[in-house]
């Protein structure tokens, strides 16, 4: 895994865009559509808005996968996944090729449907974030390192809902769902290239633990070190704890 420490969270979102920019463009030359898997949440606002300002990319030749969503609130909610793509990425690229995860609808057939679109190439690119619990996508400690299925129906562990409220998604973790649909991690694995965008002093156990500690369930973005392109973006304050073996400051 590569390091990169910038200065800022603004900083930690434009290089990371840079890097998506020249990935998908790459891909594109040589491919007739790129998939990739997009990440949401507060750790992802600068990368996106950086990466949808960037000319040049033919948006209509990528197909987008959704990383996770909640069960049991509607699109409208604030807190959707699928409202914040819709906002964020889909709307400002044009892209028209998207799977979203509806998580109003039966999870089962859900991740039945989606999962077998997702199985049914490979992947070229996974933005992924890393929650402050280390969990990946919403792959929660002790999280499931074994299964081949695309996607999963999880619960969400006290931690990762107190996240949610922190940074502003919810007014109490009593309104935090108790369960989400995720992509496993095996899933996030297959992706030729991932991409780690997590600024954040919250972050910066969940970082240390995950980028210095054991490869372990229990520190589920650790596994993100076994895949051989991957690369991490993190600012000051989430390499705070980090030591200087681990990092390459840009």
């Amino acid at each position: 895994m590569q390091v990169n420490v910038l200065r800022s969270k603004l900083d930690v979102g434009e290089a990371a865009a840079r890097h998506a920019a020249q990935s998908l463009l790459r891909v594109l030359g040589h491919s007739e559509v790129a998939r990739i898997i997009a990440a949401t949440g507060a750790s992802q606002l600068d990368f996106l808005d950086s990466l949808t300002s960037i000319p040049g990319i033919d948006w209509q030749r990528v197909e987008m996968f959704h990383l996770d969503e909640y069960i049991g609130i509607p699109a409208t909610h604030a807190a959707s996944f699928r409202k914040y793509l819709m906002e964020r990425f889909i709307q400002k690229t044009g892209i028209r090729r998207y799977h979203l995860l509806d998580g109003e609808q039966d999870p089962a057939d859900v991740i039945r449907v989606i999962g077998r679109e997702l199985k049914s190439a490979p992947v070229d690119i996974a933005f992924v974030g890393i929650g402050e619990n280390g969990h990946l996508a919403f792959n929660d400690p002790p999280a499931d390192f074994e299964t081949d299925e695309p996607y999963l129906i999880v619960g969400l562990d006290e931690a990762c809902r107190r996240q949610q409220v922190t940074e502003g998604w919810f007014g109490t973790v009593s309104e935090v769902p108790l369960r989400a649909i995720s992509m496993s991690v095996k899933q996030i694995l297959k992706a030729n290239e991932i991409i780690a965008v997590v600024p954040g002093a919250r972050k910066a156990r969940a970082v240390k633990a995950c980028l210095e500690g054991q490869i372990s369930p229990l520190a589920p973005a650790s596994i993100l070190r076994t895949h051989s392109n991957t690369t991490a973006y993190l600012d000051t304050d989430s390499a705070s704890l980090l030591t200087e073996a681990t990092i390459r400051s840009t």
